[in-house]
Protein backbone atom coordinates (compact mmCIF):
# COMPACT_ATOMS: atom_id res chain seq x y z
CA UNK A 1 0.00 0.00 0.00
CA UNK A 2 2.78 2.26 1.12
CA UNK A 3 4.54 1.22 -2.32
CA UNK A 4 1.37 2.51 -4.39
CA UNK A 5 1.43 5.74 -2.20
CA UNK A 6 4.84 6.07 -3.55
CA UNK A 7 4.39 4.94 -7.21
CA UNK A 8 1.38 7.30 -7.26
CA UNK A 9 2.93 10.88 -5.51
CA UNK A 10 5.70 10.00 -8.56
CA UNK A 11 3.56 9.62 -10.93
CA UNK A 12 4.35 12.92 -12.31
CA UNK A 13 7.94 13.02 -12.57
CA UNK A 14 7.64 9.25 -14.25
CA UNK A 15 5.42 10.83 -17.29
CA UNK A 16 7.56 13.63 -17.45
CA UNK A 17 10.77 11.56 -17.89
CA UNK A 18 8.98 9.58 -20.52
CA UNK A 19 8.10 12.35 -22.09
CA UNK A 20 11.90 13.33 -22.09
CA UNK A 21 12.70 10.42 -23.48
CA UNK A 22 10.50 10.91 -26.06
CA UNK A 23 11.46 14.00 -27.46
CA UNK A 24 15.27 12.69 -26.90
CA UNK A 25 14.07 9.94 -28.84
CA UNK A 26 12.80 12.00 -31.70
CA UNK A 27 15.64 14.27 -32.28
CA UNK A 28 17.78 11.28 -32.40
CA UNK A 29 15.14 9.58 -35.05
CA UNK A 30 15.31 13.07 -37.18
CA UNK A 31 18.64 12.48 -37.45
CA UNK A 32 18.67 8.72 -38.03
CA UNK A 33 16.43 9.38 -40.87
CA UNK A 34 18.39 12.54 -42.46
CA UNK A 35 21.35 10.09 -42.19
CA UNK A 36 19.65 7.23 -43.54
CA UNK A 37 18.19 9.18 -46.70
CA UNK A 38 21.64 10.70 -47.35
CA UNK A 39 23.32 6.78 -47.20
CA UNK A 40 20.39 5.89 -49.60
CA UNK A 41 20.78 8.55 -52.06
CA UNK A 42 24.49 8.48 -51.91
CA UNK A 43 24.27 4.66 -52.41
CA UNK A 44 21.22 5.01 -55.43
CA UNK A 45 23.30 7.94 -56.95
CA UNK A 46 25.95 6.03 -57.02
CA UNK A 47 24.43 2.56 -58.88
CA UNK A 48 23.12 5.06 -61.28
CA UNK A 49 25.70 6.57 -62.28
CA UNK A 50 27.82 3.82 -62.57
CA UNK A 51 25.08 1.80 -64.37
CA UNK A 52 24.92 4.97 -66.67
CA UNK A 53 28.79 4.65 -66.84
CA UNK A 54 28.49 1.53 -68.16
CA UNK A 55 25.92 1.95 -70.59
CA UNK A 56 28.05 4.58 -72.39
CA UNK A 57 30.80 2.77 -72.16
CA UNK A 58 28.63 -0.31 -73.73
CA UNK A 59 27.41 2.11 -76.59
CA UNK A 60 30.82 3.28 -77.26
CA UNK A 61 32.00 0.21 -77.98
CA UNK A 62 29.14 -0.84 -80.44
CA UNK A 63 29.58 2.57 -81.87
CA UNK A 64 33.15 2.19 -82.37
CA UNK A 65 33.14 -1.53 -83.41
CA UNK A 66 30.05 -0.42 -86.24
CA UNK A 67 32.00 2.62 -87.50
CA UNK A 68 35.16 0.63 -87.54
CA UNK A 69 33.22 -2.05 -89.76
CA UNK A 70 31.65 0.97 -92.28
CA UNK A 71 34.67 2.76 -92.18
CA UNK A 72 37.07 -0.24 -93.18
CA UNK A 73 34.26 -1.78 -95.79
CA UNK A 74 34.03 2.30 -97.65
CA UNK A 75 38.15 2.26 -97.30
CA UNK A 76 37.79 -0.83 -99.52
CA UNK A 77 35.82 0.33 -101.68
CA UNK A 78 37.70 3.86 -102.27
CA UNK A 79 40.72 1.75 -102.74
CA UNK A 80 39.07 -0.64 -105.61
CA UNK A 81 37.60 2.32 -107.22
CA UNK A 82 40.59 4.42 -106.80
CA UNK A 83 42.59 1.24 -108.53
CA UNK A 84 39.96 1.02 -111.29
CA UNK A 85 40.49 4.70 -112.46
CA UNK A 86 44.46 4.64 -112.05
CA UNK A 87 44.03 1.32 -114.56
CA UNK A 88 41.54 2.58 -116.70
CA UNK A 89 43.53 6.07 -116.94
CA UNK A 90 46.58 3.75 -117.40
CA UNK A 91 45.09 1.67 -120.24
CA UNK A 92 43.53 5.07 -121.80
CA UNK A 93 46.87 6.66 -121.98
CA UNK A 94 48.25 3.15 -123.82
CA UNK A 95 45.55 3.30 -126.22
CA UNK A 96 45.45 6.95 -127.21
CA UNK A 97 49.59 6.58 -127.89
CA UNK A 98 48.94 3.90 -130.18
CA UNK A 99 46.27 5.56 -132.03
CA UNK A 100 47.82 8.79 -132.17
CA UNK A 101 51.65 6.68 -133.61
CA UNK A 102 49.34 5.18 -136.54
CA UNK A 103 47.18 7.84 -137.07
CA UNK A 104 50.36 9.66 -137.30
CA UNK A 105 51.97 7.39 -139.49
CA UNK A 106 49.33 7.21 -142.09
CA UNK A 107 48.41 11.01 -142.38
CA UNK A 108 51.94 11.00 -143.07
CA UNK A 109 52.28 8.50 -145.17
CA UNK A 110 48.79 8.83 -147.59
CA UNK A 111 47.05 12.02 -146.47
CA UNK A 112 49.56 14.75 -146.02
CA UNK A 113 52.13 13.74 -148.47
CA UNK A 114 55.22 16.04 -148.76
CA UNK A 115 55.78 16.48 -152.42
CA UNK A 116 51.99 15.70 -153.71
CA UNK A 117 51.73 18.85 -151.29
CA UNK A 118 54.35 20.73 -152.63
CA UNK A 119 53.15 20.35 -156.27
CA UNK A 120 49.82 21.27 -154.81
CA UNK A 121 51.01 24.70 -153.66
CA UNK A 122 53.06 25.13 -156.92
CA UNK A 123 49.94 24.66 -158.90
CA UNK A 124 47.59 26.24 -156.55
CA UNK A 125 50.51 29.35 -156.87
CA UNK A 126 50.38 29.30 -161.09
CA UNK A 127 46.57 29.34 -160.92
CA UNK A 128 46.01 32.40 -158.40
CA UNK A 129 48.69 34.09 -161.37
CA UNK A 130 46.78 33.58 -163.55
CA UNK A 131 43.47 34.51 -161.83
CA UNK A 132 44.63 37.81 -160.71
CA UNK A 133 45.79 38.89 -164.46
CA UNK A 134 42.31 37.75 -165.32
CA UNK A 135 40.82 40.13 -162.69
CA UNK A 136 43.45 42.76 -163.52
CA UNK A 137 42.24 42.67 -167.31
CA UNK A 138 38.46 42.14 -166.23
CA UNK A 139 38.57 45.41 -163.97
CA UNK A 140 40.37 47.70 -166.98
CA UNK A 141 37.67 46.50 -169.09
CA UNK A 142 35.09 47.55 -166.44
CA UNK A 143 36.85 50.68 -165.47
CA UNK A 144 36.65 51.25 -169.57
CA UNK A 145 32.96 50.58 -170.14
CA UNK A 146 32.54 53.09 -167.03
CA UNK A 147 34.20 55.77 -168.24
CA UNK A 148 32.91 55.17 -171.76
CA UNK A 149 29.46 55.21 -170.66
CA UNK A 150 30.21 58.26 -168.46
CA UNK A 151 31.71 60.26 -171.92
CA UNK A 152 28.58 59.26 -173.52
CA UNK A 153 26.06 60.06 -171.00
CA UNK A 154 28.25 63.53 -170.49
CA UNK A 155 28.17 63.62 -174.52
CA UNK A 156 24.02 63.30 -174.29
CA UNK A 157 23.77 65.80 -171.74
CA UNK A 158 25.83 68.32 -173.74
CA UNK A 159 23.55 67.52 -176.29
CA UNK A 160 20.62 68.14 -174.37
CA UNK A 161 21.94 71.32 -173.12
CA UNK A 162 23.06 72.37 -176.65
CA UNK A 163 19.12 72.04 -177.86
CA UNK A 164 17.65 73.78 -174.90
CA UNK A 165 20.22 76.53 -175.33
CA UNK A 166 19.79 76.67 -179.20
CA UNK A 167 18.35 80.24 -179.15
CA UNK A 168 22.13 81.50 -178.10
CA UNK A 169 23.40 80.44 -181.39
CA UNK A 170 25.47 82.90 -183.55
CA UNK A 171 24.25 84.83 -186.02
CA UNK A 172 25.63 86.53 -189.45
CA UNK A 173 24.36 89.80 -187.70
CA UNK A 174 24.63 89.34 -183.37
CA UNK A 175 27.44 86.99 -182.65
CA UNK A 176 26.18 84.56 -179.49
CA UNK A 177 27.49 83.99 -176.44
CA UNK A 178 29.92 81.61 -176.76
CA UNK A 179 31.26 83.27 -179.29
CA UNK A 180 32.56 86.04 -178.30
CA UNK A 181 34.31 88.50 -180.34
CA UNK A 182 37.31 89.31 -178.11
CA UNK A 183 38.36 85.42 -178.95
CA UNK A 184 39.99 83.78 -181.65
CA UNK A 185 38.52 80.85 -182.09
CA UNK A 186 34.17 80.09 -180.95
CA UNK A 187 33.90 77.24 -177.85
CA UNK A 188 33.33 74.30 -178.24
CA UNK A 189 29.40 74.72 -177.01
CA UNK A 190 28.86 77.16 -180.04
CA UNK A 191 30.28 74.20 -182.56
CA UNK A 192 27.34 72.22 -180.69
CA UNK A 193 24.43 74.75 -181.28
CA UNK A 194 25.30 74.96 -184.80
CA UNK A 195 25.03 71.54 -185.19
CA UNK A 196 21.82 70.69 -183.00
CA UNK A 197 18.54 70.87 -183.20
CA UNK A 198 15.69 72.87 -181.17
CA UNK A 199 13.54 70.98 -179.11
CA UNK A 200 9.84 71.18 -180.45
CA UNK A 201 7.36 71.71 -177.69
CA UNK A 202 4.49 70.80 -180.33
CA UNK A 203 1.84 68.02 -179.68
CA UNK A 204 2.16 64.93 -181.94
CA UNK A 205 -0.45 64.34 -184.41
CA UNK A 206 -2.31 61.40 -183.22
CA UNK A 207 -3.99 58.97 -185.57
CA UNK A 208 -7.80 59.48 -186.04
CA UNK A 209 -8.52 56.39 -187.85
CA UNK A 210 -7.24 54.17 -184.94
CA UNK A 211 -10.25 55.25 -183.69
CA UNK A 212 -12.50 56.39 -185.98
CA UNK A 213 -14.55 53.64 -187.15
CA UNK A 214 -16.08 55.53 -190.44
CA UNK A 215 -12.39 55.58 -191.25
CA UNK A 216 -11.24 53.38 -194.78
CA UNK A 217 -8.00 52.15 -192.60
CA UNK A 218 -10.02 51.68 -189.46
CA UNK A 219 -10.53 47.69 -190.64
CA UNK A 220 -7.21 47.45 -191.38
CA UNK A 221 -5.48 48.60 -188.06
CA UNK A 222 -8.05 46.90 -185.72
CA UNK A 223 -6.54 43.36 -185.35
CA UNK A 224 -8.93 39.80 -186.57
CA UNK A 225 -8.43 37.99 -183.20
CA UNK A 226 -8.12 39.97 -179.46
CA UNK A 227 -5.43 39.27 -177.39
CA UNK A 228 -5.11 36.71 -174.96
CA UNK A 229 -6.21 37.58 -171.52
CA UNK A 230 -3.73 37.77 -168.56
CA UNK A 231 -4.27 34.74 -166.32
CA UNK A 232 -3.50 36.90 -163.46
CA UNK A 233 -4.47 40.52 -163.44
CA UNK A 234 -2.10 43.44 -162.39
CA UNK A 235 -2.22 44.63 -158.58
CA UNK A 236 -3.08 43.09 -155.44
CA UNK A 237 -5.35 41.09 -156.87
CA UNK A 238 -6.17 37.04 -156.41
CA UNK A 239 -6.30 34.16 -158.65
CA UNK A 240 -9.58 34.11 -160.58
CA UNK A 241 -10.12 30.09 -159.24
CA UNK A 242 -9.17 31.31 -155.43
CA UNK A 243 -11.75 33.92 -155.92
CA UNK A 244 -14.13 31.84 -157.50
CA UNK A 245 -13.93 28.64 -154.98
CA UNK A 246 -14.62 31.58 -152.33
CA UNK A 247 -17.58 32.93 -153.84
CA UNK A 248 -19.24 29.22 -154.32
CA UNK A 249 -17.75 27.87 -151.35
CA UNK A 250 -20.66 25.50 -149.49
CA UNK A 251 -22.86 26.72 -146.41
CA UNK A 252 -20.45 26.57 -143.24
CA UNK A 253 -23.33 27.74 -140.15
CA UNK A 254 -21.23 28.62 -136.84
CA UNK A 255 -21.42 27.29 -133.45
CA UNK A 256 -24.22 29.68 -132.71
CA UNK A 257 -26.40 28.74 -135.69
CA UNK A 258 -26.21 24.80 -135.72
CA UNK A 259 -27.20 24.54 -131.67
CA UNK A 260 -30.08 24.52 -130.73
CA UNK A 261 -31.23 27.93 -128.29
CA UNK A 262 -32.74 24.98 -126.15
CA UNK A 263 -30.19 22.62 -126.37
CA UNK A 264 -28.46 22.79 -122.47
CA UNK A 265 -31.81 22.11 -121.28
CA UNK A 266 -33.12 19.11 -123.03
CA UNK A 267 -29.99 17.54 -122.38
CA UNK A 268 -30.71 18.35 -118.95
CA UNK A 269 -34.35 16.91 -119.26
CA UNK A 270 -32.65 13.62 -121.09
CA UNK A 271 -30.32 13.08 -118.48
CA UNK A 272 -32.84 13.48 -115.54
CA UNK A 273 -35.31 11.03 -117.73
CA UNK A 274 -32.23 8.33 -118.17
CA UNK A 275 -32.01 8.64 -114.05
CA UNK A 276 -34.94 8.58 -112.76
CA UNK A 277 -35.07 4.70 -115.80
CA UNK A 278 -31.84 3.31 -114.41
CA UNK A 279 -32.68 4.65 -110.62
CA UNK A 280 -33.05 1.10 -108.41
CA UNK A 281 -35.43 2.71 -105.33
CA UNK A 282 -38.40 4.69 -106.32
CA UNK A 283 -39.29 5.40 -102.44
CA UNK A 284 -38.85 8.87 -101.21
CA UNK A 285 -35.48 9.10 -98.78
CA UNK A 286 -37.68 9.76 -95.37
CA UNK A 287 -34.97 10.88 -91.92
CA UNK A 288 -35.41 8.18 -89.29
CA UNK A 289 -37.20 10.56 -86.92
CA UNK A 290 -40.60 11.03 -89.81
CA UNK A 291 -41.20 7.51 -90.61
CA UNK A 292 -44.79 7.93 -89.62
CA UNK A 293 -45.26 11.63 -90.02
CA UNK A 294 -44.87 12.58 -94.07
CA UNK A 295 -42.07 15.21 -94.40
CA UNK A 296 -42.28 18.46 -94.78
CA UNK A 297 -39.27 20.64 -96.19
CA UNK A 298 -38.35 24.10 -95.01
CA UNK A 299 -40.86 27.04 -96.60
CA UNK A 300 -37.81 29.25 -97.08
CA UNK A 301 -35.77 26.79 -99.58
CA UNK A 302 -38.28 25.45 -101.88
CA UNK A 303 -41.25 26.52 -104.17
CA UNK A 304 -43.74 25.19 -106.51
CA UNK A 305 -41.03 25.67 -109.53
CA UNK A 306 -37.96 24.19 -107.83
CA UNK A 307 -35.37 25.22 -105.53
CA UNK A 308 -34.34 28.86 -104.71
CA UNK A 309 -31.15 29.36 -106.44
CA UNK A 310 -30.48 32.79 -103.68
CA UNK A 311 -27.13 32.37 -102.53
CA UNK A 312 -26.08 30.02 -105.39
CA UNK A 313 -26.76 31.45 -108.88
CA UNK A 314 -28.42 35.46 -107.69
CA UNK A 315 -28.49 37.23 -104.10
CA UNK A 316 -32.15 38.46 -104.62
CA UNK A 317 -35.38 37.60 -103.48
CA UNK A 318 -38.33 36.58 -105.94
CA UNK A 319 -41.98 37.53 -105.94
CA UNK A 320 -43.45 34.38 -107.41
CA UNK A 321 -46.68 35.93 -107.43
CA UNK A 322 -46.09 38.91 -109.76
CA UNK A 323 -44.73 36.96 -112.16
CA UNK A 324 -46.51 37.47 -115.52
CA UNK A 325 -44.98 34.18 -117.13
CA UNK A 326 -44.93 30.83 -115.16
CA UNK A 327 -41.39 30.30 -117.10
CA UNK A 328 -38.37 32.37 -116.67
CA UNK A 329 -37.11 34.70 -119.45
CA UNK A 330 -33.79 33.50 -121.76
CA UNK A 331 -31.11 36.15 -121.98
CA UNK A 332 -29.42 35.83 -125.31
CA UNK A 333 -25.76 36.28 -125.57
CA UNK A 334 -24.29 38.79 -128.04
CA UNK A 335 -22.55 37.48 -130.82
CA UNK A 336 -19.27 37.69 -132.10
CA UNK A 337 -18.26 39.06 -135.39
CA UNK A 338 -15.01 37.42 -135.37
CA UNK A 339 -15.94 33.87 -134.54
CA UNK A 340 -19.29 34.27 -137.60
CA UNK A 341 -16.30 35.30 -139.89
CA UNK A 342 -13.58 32.58 -139.41
CA UNK A 343 -12.48 30.72 -142.27
CA UNK A 344 -15.35 32.69 -144.25
CA UNK A 345 -12.99 36.00 -145.16
CA UNK A 346 -9.98 36.34 -147.00
CA UNK A 347 -6.68 37.35 -144.47
CA UNK A 348 -5.59 40.24 -146.36
CA UNK A 349 -7.70 42.55 -148.56
CA UNK A 350 -11.33 42.84 -149.40
CA UNK A 351 -13.16 42.33 -152.73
Amino acid sequence: MAAMIRLAGEINTLIAGVYDKKNVAEVVRQKEYAAAVKIQSWFRGSRVRFYLKHLNHSATIIQKTWRGYLGRKFCRILVKNTLFIIKLNYYNGMACKIQRTWRGYYARKYVFNYFSRKRYLEALQVKNELIRSELADFAEQQLAARKREEEKSAKQRKAYEARKQHHLVSTYVIPGVYNSPFLLYPTEMEFLLRNAQPLSHKKKKTNKCKFDPSCSSYSSLVPKTLPPLIKKPKGPFREPEEVQKQRYKPFQPSLRVATDFYSLEKARKKMKDEEWVTRLNDNILQPFTHRFVPYEPLLHTTTKFGHIDYGTKFFRERCVEKFLSPQDFKSQVPPIPVFDKFNDTYSCGQY
